[in-house]
């Protein structure tokens, strides 16, 4: 299947010079050609084919090709800048049998030139990145070996756990409740019911029955004299001690 064309660039007209040979190695100087009688005049279209780059020279009202020029890079020997004007150039042509020839080509605008240099520039800049894309993405190889005499030094800050020796400062005080050393209960826990209080200390006996008088009871009739309601006159009743 043959590739399509793509109209890179148009330039509706083109000047076409024959150049002397060239002599030195400075390059091609358009002052050199005869610039007010131009050998040719037409029309310039750069078109690419794939990843090929063709300028073609043609006439500007039927379209027969006069030269083309494959342009395999740029800058490169295909089209060469002259030396001496930006409007110049010197363009290897190609025929049927392959035989090349070298020509002055120049634009009325420096403008055109500029294009021209832009949309080379373009076109190559796309094969390079398209050549980059469809390589194989190799893996970095990486050697983490020490090379000879090489030794690493690490730096480890070790600190002390809580309740091993160490600063006394840093550990933490009990709080003092009584001397147990307790910790009061986290709060929202269950709390525990209050020790019951102690027994009340038992009355003392009552002292209205006879034995409590002891010694100063005479005899077991002190309980019916004691229970008389009638008070006492006149002479001491049997019994009772005279105090």
């Amino acid at each position: 299947m043959d590739e399509y064309e793509s109209v890179l660039l148009v330039k509706q007209e083109v000047f076409v010079y024959r150049i002397p040979p060239r002599t030195t190695n400075r390059g091609y100087r358009a002052a050199d050609w005869d610039l007010g009688t131009p050998d040719w005049t037409g029309r310039m279209r750069l078109v690419s084919r794939g990843k090929e780059c063709i300028m073609k020279l043609e006439d500007k009202v039927s379209g027969q090709m006069f030269a083309k020029c494959v342009v395999d890079k740029y800058p490169g020997g295909a089209i060469e800048a002259v030396t001496d004007s930006s409007r110049y150039f010197v363009v290897r042509i190609l025929d049927e049998q392959g035989r090349s020839a070298y020509i002055g080509l120049g634009f009325g605008d420096r403008s055109d030139s500029f294009d021209l240099n832009v949309a080379l520039q373009d076109h190559f800049k796309w094969i390079k990145v398209e050549a980059e894309a469809e390589k194989p993405e190799a893996a970095p190889s990486l050697d983490l070996g020490f090379k000879e005499g090489e030794t690493i030094k690490i730096n480890m800050k070790i600190t002390k756990k809580e309740g091993q020796d160490g600063d006394a400062k840093s550990r933490p005080k009990a709080k003092n409740d009584g001397g147990l050393g307790l910790l009061p209960p986290p709060p929202g826990g269950v709390k525990l019911a209050p020790p019951p209080a102690a027994p009340a200390a038992a009355e003392p006996p009552s002292q209205t029955g006879g034995d409590s008088w002891g010694d100063f009871v005479g005899s077991s009739e002190a309980p019916a004299a004691a229970a008389s309601s009638k008070p006492v006159t006149g002479a001491p009743a049997a019994g009772w001690v005279t105090f």
